[in-house]
């Protein structure tokens, strides 16, 4: 059976990492903290876990993954984010995969809560993601924001049964607060890349993503709260390019 290191990149989430450590601690053969110097209880918390801990000053998320995952001891990551937990169903198929590995890299699904409510469509599931993997297939790249899992040209993706559950948000300012920290992460990134913000992605853009997600994935589903995430998405891209107008004046 394959060994495992869970690694997971923190920064003042003593309000999730328990949540977190508590779903992997059955199959975790070590657990790798990285932590941006906390000043909350999230180290503590880790501590007690029997977790090894760094600190390392934050540059980007890719950064900061490829170093914990130069960390681990063992080949097979499983890359988590401080708001994640294992379904119990997700733990089962990542232990049937470990015996018997017939991939190097494995694909799940993301369900995400939404200040208390499962999202079931919005464009925020299934939100495939590719968590499990040998890290000698697989490099984390990408931009400041959302960075991206690089996978080498011999990579071969399996596909894990069960959710990763995302508990994203407690509540509407939660939210608020992200899209104004991103967007302004997004438009320091795209006037990097000399990048414009032209009338169609200020306006048009944000209304394709509002009616991609609310209407084609059926956002409307989700109630109130899949107004609510779909019209964020829509502010989300208008406020990136907005502040990449102010960035390039």
């Amino acid at each position: 059976m394959e060994k495992v290191s869970v690694v997971i990149i923190t920064f003042n989430e003593e309000r999730n990492i328990a949540r977190c450590l508590n779903s992997v601690k059955n199959i975790a053969d070590e657990i790798i903290i990285v932590d941006s110097h906390s000043t909350d209880l999230t180290v503590k918390i880790a501590s007690d876990f029997n977790a090894s801990i760094f600190q390392k000053e934050f540059i980007s998320y890719a950064d900061q993954k490829n170093f914990a995952n130069s960390k681990a001891k063992n080949n097979y990551i499983l890359s988590l984010d401080a708001d994640e937990a294992l379904s119990d169903e997700l733990i089962l198929s990542i232990q049937n995969v470990l015996k018997n590995p017939l991939n190097n890299t494995y694909q799940l699904n993301r369900r995400t809560n939404y200040c208390g409510q499962w999202i079931n469509y919005s464009g925020w599931y299934p939100d495939p993601k590719i968590r499990l993997f040998d890290k000698n297939y697989a490099q984390w790249g990408g931009p400041s924001l959302h960075e991206i899992l690089v996978l080498k040209s011999n990579a071969t993706v399996g596909i894990l049964n069960g959710d990763l559950l995302h508990y994203s948000f407690y509540t509407k300012e939660d939210h608020e607060k992200q899209l104004e920290k991103f967007s302004s992460i997004a438009a320091q990134d795209l006037f990097s890349q000399h990048k414009k913000a032209s009338i169609y992605n200020l306006y048009i853009k944000p209304i394709n993503r509002f009616l991609t997600d609310y209407v084609f994935k059926r956002g409307f589903l989700d109630g109130k709260a899949g107004l609510i995430i779909c019209l964020s998405s829509a502010k989300a891209m208008h406020l990136k390019y907005a502040k990449l107008k102010k960035l390039s004046r």
